[in-house]
């Protein structure tokens, strides 16, 4: 359904909540008028009890279609999205078949959108052995990045760079000024772990130690300082890699860093035995390491908060009747991730507008789609209304994405997204229509296309 104005007490502009009238026009927002404006056309009225927030850009979302869309694929993943206010991914380019490592790569997967999309989704592009001469290719095809492991992905299809292929790729990422994000966890450290067969989340988390994300970090800004590449460190779960992060920042190197709602909700010592929706690579650490992740967030020394989400199938997901490391690694978590974060910052005396930020605008900034990400004239009509009034247990079966498997099940959380506004078009849950979205190519590549 088409929305031609939201109307709202507490909405989301320039850093404040204030009362507003929002009116669209093609897609875009038109004009923010005094809330009591008289405005044409359908008007999407905000309980009292609601934000208007701009939809969340999740940079970080394993799709997998096409080659395992069994896992997951562009609709169910796009509705899950829209259902949990996001209206912007961008998506990893492995667990994909073929992945998005060559431009022929990236066309196969944006014709796998087609009629699918309920959000808007851009492309990550990979660096991986062998590929060096596809990256400048793929750059001007309008990725958004390039994604590299420093250790195994866990398909082989997506091998890892060493030392000196992840030299020579920043080096060229850098000569066009593109972006290189990295799964930082060093492959000899993990090689050198104790993994034996276990059901406790506590010996996994020993076989993924925080050693592995601070060599890799390490490593990372090394690779920057010496290439003057722009890096962003993928999925930050160690707290004791802040320090390095802080003082490359000081330092006036281009990094960026993210975290996941998962890392920011549970705790290592509180996870269950042989509960493999909660394993994860880098893995969720103690709640001291969480509390130190927050308040780095808020030292603003952490960027962004994404998804991850991860999805496999049970068959994946269940491997090793408990084992935890023979179980697929990756947390289901599109759809819930802004109502949990909003959640855990409210306990934390942390304002909604920092959420956003973190969810949003430092998101849409990263990937350089300055329409999306805020509640502003000329940006895309994006929105979502976050109700703080209505709470909700996860119930994982209930959830969109394609295998009912989640982290978060069971959880009760107070306020939730009520509802979500793609470029002005309404998203309806009785009646999902999958017509909303369109693929993304990064802003500069479509200039000059």
């Amino acid at each position: 359904m088409r929305v031609d104005a939201v109307r709202g007490e507490r909405v989301l502009i320039d850093g404040a909540f204030v009362p507003a009238t929002v009116t669209f026009r093609r897609g875009t927002i038109e004009s923010i008028q005094p809330l009591d404006a008289e405005v044409s056309g359908y008007v999407l009225v905000a309980p009292e009890s609601a934000y208007v927030v701009p939809g969340i850009v999740d940079t970080h979302v394993h799709v997998n279609e096409p080659g395992r869309t069994e896992w997951e694929g562009f609709g169910s993943a796009t509705e899950a999205a829209a259902l949990g206010g996001a209206t912007t991914l961008i998506d990893m380019p492995l667990n994909s078949i073929p992945p998005t490592t060559t431009v022929a790569g990236l066309e196969v997967k944006r014709a796998a959108t087609r009629d699918q999309l309920m959000v808007d989704v851009g492309f990550w592009g990979g660096a991986v052995p062998g590929n060096l001469p596809d990256l400048e290719p793929l750059w001007e095809a309008g990725v958004f990045g390039f994604k590299c492991f420093l250790s195994p992905s866990g398909v082989d299809e997506f091998p890892p760079l060493d030392g000196e292929e992840f030299l020579a790729a920043l080096r060229e990422i850098a000569r066009f000024d593109g972006l290189m994000i990295v799964h930082a966890e060093d492959g000899p450290t993990l090689a050198a772990a104790p993994a034996m067969p276990t059901r406790s989340y506590r010996d996994f988390v020993r076989s993924r130690p925080d050693d592995a994300e601070v060599v890799a970090i390490r490593r990372v800004i090394e690779g920057a300082r010496e290439t003057g590449a722009r890096v962003h460190i993928l999925h930050l779960s160690s707290a004791r890699a802040l320090d390095l992060i802080a003082d490359a920042r000081a330092e006036g190197l281009r990094l960026t860093v993210e975290t996941c709602p998962h890392y920011l909700c549970f705790a290592a010592e509180t996870i269950p035995p042989a509960a493999p929706q909660f394993k994860c690579c880098p893995p969720i650490r103690d709640t001291g390491n969480r509390e130190e992740l927050w308040r780095a967030l808020a030292d603003g020394v952490i960027d962004t908060i994404v998804s991850d989400h991860s999805p496999a199938t049970a068959e994946e997901k269940l491997r090793g009747d408990g084992d935890l490391q023979q179980a697929w690694g990756g947390v289901s978590g599109l759809q819930v991730g802004f109502s949990v974060i909003a959640h855990e910052a409210r306990r934390r005396g942390i304002r909604l507008q920092r959420v956003c930020e973190w969810m949003s605008s430092n998101t849409a900034d990263l990937v350089g789609l300055t329409s999306k990400g805020r509640i502003a004239v000329g940006a895309d009509a994006d929105i979502a209304l976050y109700d703080a009034g209505v709470g909700f247990r996860i119930e994982a079966t209930r959830l969109a994405h394609r295998n009912p498997i989640s982290a978060y099940d069971g959880l009760h959380f107070g306020g939730r997204i009520t509802k979500t506004i793609v470029r002005g078009n309404a998203v309806d849950i009785e009646r999902v229509d999958h017509a909303f979205g369109r693929t993304l190519v990064r802003e500069q590549a479509a200039s000059h296309a």
